[in-house]
């Protein structure tokens, strides 16, 4: 089997009703000269580097026409020594690297008609629990920014009728505007704009009862300071875990925050393959990892990041917040490793604009997933989002 054309596409149709927050998953589609087709994901469909991600693959497709694709591991290794820039990783290095390497797996499942679970070592999970991810935006079928406590107490109760028993939120992202990053959150908090954060909790907390786990995401918009301010005045409303406190690369000033509140520390969104991860396992500041496997290296490398946290007894959560193609894969590796914790299933999801781009549409049942049993990671483009996607073909 050979590589005959690589295609990439910057999708459209993807656009949550968020203010600000364009929403343009990157995907690539690896063809082979036996009709077999493979689909990857780069994780950067959010924030400001979609068209970073559509040149990186722009750049790195044209080197591997002509390869057997199921030369995973030699082609993952070519790009990290052989392009330079690999060695040295990056969200958009790494974003390239990860959607390649999921549509190289893609086409191997496909190739010996299994579940890419099957090729990764089989089942250890027969079932995933999920998590109702960033709440801040309500729950549901729309996606707004939300000010009030009650607002974030009611959002808590649509989770919960769908049959989540946990739920994420960021109570200090939005203002009392509902503007975005609208505040400061660094150096020490008044007491005003902590106790916005706080009210938000408690009420979500009082909606939910004792048996919702609650999920704190701060997206490091707070400095060490603020974060163990805040972390010990949430202490009493039994936090799950408390998600990117920090910067993400301060290995230090994670493991102060870890030492300092009693709530365990998660990250790894924004921390690329397992040399980034390397640091926060020797170093014991980090309780739960949550490598984007879009972002993180790929399928390959996302398995050995989750093997390496397994030493340290550290559980995961696969970052998952882009188009269906990223739901796929982190499916398609929770159902394997030993240390998986949860699914996050993010608003983002619950979206038509979103949907709309998968062939398969994969929804938790009263908060718990079943495993994709398709060939291949289980999903592809549906063919009205790669006709209106801007796409570049490499033969």
């Amino acid at each position: 089997m050979k590589i005959t054309s690589i295609d990439v596409f910057k999708t459209t149709l993807g656009r949550p009703s968020v203010k600000g927050t364009p929403w343009n998953p990157i995907v690539v589609r690896i063809n082979t000269d036996e009709g077999i087709s493979g689909f990857g994901e780069a994780g950067l469909a959010y924030g400001n580097a979609q068209d970073a991600a559509f040149g990186m693959l722009k750049n790195f497709a044209p080197l591997i026409i002509g390869w057997d694709p199921m030369k995973i591991e030699k082609i993952w290794e070519y790009y990290l020594r052989q392009t330079f820039w690999g060695m040295g990783g990056g969200g958009v290095i790494s974003a390239g690297m990860s959607a390649i390497d999921i549509a190289l797996w893609d086409i191997k499942g496909k190739a010996l008609g299994v579940p890419v679970y099957q090729l990764l070592g089989g089942k250890t999970n027969e079932k995933l629990r999920s998590y109702a991810s960033q709440i801040q935006f309500d729950w549901g079928k729309e996606c707004h920014a939300l000010v009030k406590p009650e607002e974030y107490a009611e959002a808590c109760r649509k989770a919960a009728a769908d049959g989540y028993n946990c739920v994420k939120v960021d109570p200090v992202g939005f203002d009392l505007n509902g503007v975005w990053m609208g505040w400061s959150n660094y150096g020490i908090l008044q007491y005003d704009q902590m106790k916005v954060a706080v009210d938000r909790v408690a009420a979500i907390r009082e909606a939910g009862g004792p048996k919702m786990d609650i999920i704190i995401e701060l997206h490091s918009l707070t400095d060490t300071n603020s974060a163990i301010q805040l972390g010990r005045e949430l202490e009493k409303y039994n936090i799950f875990y408390y998600e990117e406190p920090v910067m993400p690369l301060n290995t230090h000033s994670m493991k102060e925050i870890a030492d300092r509140v009693n709530i365990p520390i998660a990250s790894g969104e924004r921390i690329y393959t397992r040399w980034g991860y390397r640091p926060f396992y020797e170093e014991r500041s980090l309780n739960v990892i949550q490598p984007d496997l879009c972002n993180c290296g790929g399928l390959s490398e996302g398995k050995k990041i989750c093997d390496m946290g397994h030493v340290y007894d550290v559980g995961v959560q696969i970052h998952v917040c882009g188009g269906p193609i990223s739901t796929a894969a982190a499916l398609q590796l929770e159902a394997v490793i030993p240390n998986f914790l949860i699914h996050e299933h993010h608003q983002a999801a619950l979206l038509e604009s979103n949907i709309s781009l998968g062939k398969y549409d994969y929804q938790p049942k009263n908060g718990i997933f079943e495993i994709p049993d398709k060939p291949g990671i289980g999903q592809e483009l549906t063919e009205e989002a790669m006709k209106t996607s801007e796409t570049v073909t490499f033969k």
